[in-house]
Formats: structure tokens, C-alpha cells, sequence
């Protein structure tokens, strides 16, 4: 387990722990833990690729991590009512989609992979800044309403825009996918049967000899 991997199991830690702050309205202690969230994100991406602590594991596990902490900050947040119910089932549908989809293909033998595009990407960032302002005009009393709700209404139509996208994407590669074919045996030229083949071919294929058919 190194530094990379023990900071990302941290933020999955933190998943309940923010769960239960929102809920509790207890929203400056929130927006602190959100805050060092996202400092540990940047800080096992850098460790990760400055001293090549790159491992399997944190690959798989530093998505999930992300991702468990967006979706319990947007149910949370739409739980107490500071979120729309609409923005937040979008969220969480579109990732639920985009996981069944790429189980789906692989229970088929159609694996998909999973690219971040562009898309995506600016979603994803208007989705953390989103959750960050809420917490910060609740737990500061910053004055950002407005900016609030242009960004929930551009985080909604990013959101439903990269779901098309991504399933588009699948269904184009579900029915254009071909699997391998296994690679045909070529006997040699020139390789003669083994004669009791041979003989067993003359006498009907299993070694009997033919019964003689008379024509009347």
C-alpha cells in the first residue's frame, strides 16, 4: 500500500463522513472535507506520476473514488433540498447507464473501453464546481446564488449531452463489433495420409468393408 493508494482509500473514507455532514447541516465542516478531497486527488496524481507509484489498483480504485464522492455530495445535497431532485437523478442515472453498459458488453464478449472525452471531462468539472459553490454559499454564506443556478442548469444539459454521447458510442460498437476468428490449420502439401485412414475410408469410414450394391 503506498502514499497514492492510502490518500484515495482516504477519500472513499470520507464518502459517509460527507453523507452524514450534509444531512446534518453542519455545511462548513462539509465544505472543508470536500476541500481536502479534492487536495488528495491532485496530490496521489502527482505522487503517483512523479515517483512512478503507479499501480493497478489505484487506476481502478481513483475513478470510483471520484466518482462515489460526487454522487453522495449531489444525493445529499438533493436530499436536504439544496439540489434539485431532477439534476440529481440525471447524475446518478447517467452513471449507472454508462456501468451497465460497459458490464453489459462484457458479459457479451463485446468488451468496451471507457475513454474520457471531451465531453465528459467539462462535465465532470462543472459538476465538482457545482457541488463546491453549493457547499460554499452554505457552510461561508457567500453571496453565489445566481452563479448556483446558471451552473445547475449547464451541469444538467452537460450531463445529459455526455450520456447520449456515451451510448451512442456503445450502441455503434455493439453492432459493429466482430470477434476474432481463430486462425485456420493449414496442413502441409504434399503429407500423405496414414494408410490405415486410408483403408479405413475405402472400406465406408469406420473400417467395414461396403456391402455390394446390385443394380436390377
Amino acid at each position: 500500500m503506498n502514499i497514492p493508494n492510502t490518500l484515495t482509500f482516504a477519500r472513499i473514507l470520507s464518502v459517509p463522513l460527507l453523507i452524514w455532514l450534509i444531512i446534518d447541516q453542519d455545511f462548513y465542516a462539509a465544505f472543508v472535507v470536500f476541500l481536502l478531497a479534492g487536495l488528495s486527488d491532485a496530490a496521489d496524481g502527482y505522487l503517483a506520476k512523479r515517483y512512478g507509484w503507479r499501480t493497478e489498483l489505484g487506476a481502478y480504485l481513483d475513478p470510483i473514488a471520484d466518482k462515489a464522492l460526487l454522487v453522495a455530495i449531489y444525493v445529499a445535497l438533493g436530499i436536504s433540498g439544496h439540489l434539485p431532485v431532477w439534476l440529481v437523478i440525471i447524475v446518478v442515472s447517467r452513471d449507472i447507464l454508462i456501468v451497465g453498459a460497459v458490464l453489459l458488453a462484457w458479459m457479451m464478449w463485446r468488451p468496451v473501453e471507457v475513454k474520457p472525452l471531451i465531453v465528459s471531462k467539462i462535465n465532470t468539472f462543472t459538476q465538482i464546481a457545482l457541488a463546491g459553490f453549493v457547499l460554499a454559499q452554505l457552510g461561508l454564506g457567500l453571496g453565489v446564488s445566481w452563479l448556483v443556478s446558471v451552473l445547475i442548469w449547464v451541469t444538467g444539459g452537460l450531463t445529459v449531452l455526455s450520456a447520449l454521447v456515451y451510448f451512442f458510442g456503445w450502441l455503434r460498437h455493439m453492432m459493429s463489433y466482430e470477434p476474432e476468428q481463430p486462425e485456420p490449420i493449414h496442413r502441409p502439401q504434399g503429407h500423405a495420409r496414414p494408410q490405415g485412414v486410408q483403408a479405413a475410408r475405402a472400406k465406408g469410414g469406420n473400417g467395414a468393408s461396403r456391402p455390394e450394391v446390385r443394380t436390377p
